[in-house]
């Protein structure tokens, strides 16, 4: 199932994304930074991060200091590279550049929800309509392998020698003539960020999780519903400093 919603996302992307989107190998990612004056720390993660890199340009701003980039717009937590680099995949290809890693601020989990929502009409239901009770089943099945696979790499992490995980939650998603109702999504959200809260708080690895859902309002929130305006952007990283400050010395 996996790679069939891969390849029928590829081919959709184009039309998915002309304003933003959900990010894809076809839209804006900013740059890689695979050499920095702090390479011990390392971003990895998805368009939250890397369609504007606002986040960092930020958080390097408050640090004076840089550090390493490879979130990619797209990126879903684990699998191939047919739409972007896997957070798993980034995770590797960071360690080939430089394994002496200590901490990692990331996120993840995001586009594999989001995906399917928007390229094969909520396949698996994550939009919950007025009439329903609760959240589907199987949405909550597919968040469910989503934290197993989150699991497996702050447990990869911890056996690679990080000592620190900021992981950054997601906000909820407002509605938009490009994406749709994505206010819909809002128990989908709630409940995959309950999961990765979890994940980091049984990770063998420190873990901090950053949970932006009662920062960030609609006016925050580009047109396509879904990215960081620079207002975003700069509280995302005023909630990641206080975190990643110490890691930057």
């Amino acid at each position: 199932m996996k790679m069939t919603l891969r390849k029928t996302a590829t081919a959709v992307a184009v039309l998915v994304t002309i304003s933003g989107g959900i990010g894809c190998g076809f839209v804006a990612s900013v740059p890689w930074i695979r050499s920095a004056q702090v390479n011990k720390v390392v971003n990895i993660g998805d368009s939250i991060f890397a369609l504007s890199g606002e986040i960092q340009n930020r958080l390097h701003s408050l640090a004076g200091k840089t550090f390493r980039r490879y979130a990619t717009s797209g990126a879903e937590l684990k699998g191939g590279d047919l739409i972007a680099p896997s957070v798993v995949n980034q995770f590797a290809t960071a360690r080939t550049d430089n394994s002496y890693i200590q901490t990692v601020l990331m996120d993840g989990g995001g586009n594999d929800i989001l995906i399917p929502v928007l390229t094969l009409f909520d396949l698996y239901n994550c939009k919950k309509d007025w009439w329903e009770s609760s959240l589907s089943s199987s949405c909550r099945g597919l968040i469910d392998n989503i934290y197993v696979d989150g699991v497996n790499l702050l447990s990869e992490m911890k056996n690679r020698g990080v000592t620190k995980v900021i992981y950054l939650g997601y906000y909820y998603t407002k509605d938009s003539l490009i994406s749709g109702n994505l206010s819909a999504l809002r128990q989908a959200i709630d409940y995959g960020d309950n999961k990765f809260k979890t994940a980091c708080a049984n990770s063998l690895v420190s873990c901090t999780f950053v949970d932006p859902r009662s920062s960030i309002v609609n006016a925050d929130i580009i047109a396509d519903g879904i990215h960081p305006a620079t207002s975003g952007s700069h509280k995302i990283a005023n909630l990641i400093w206080p975190h990643l400050s110490p890691r930057m010395l």
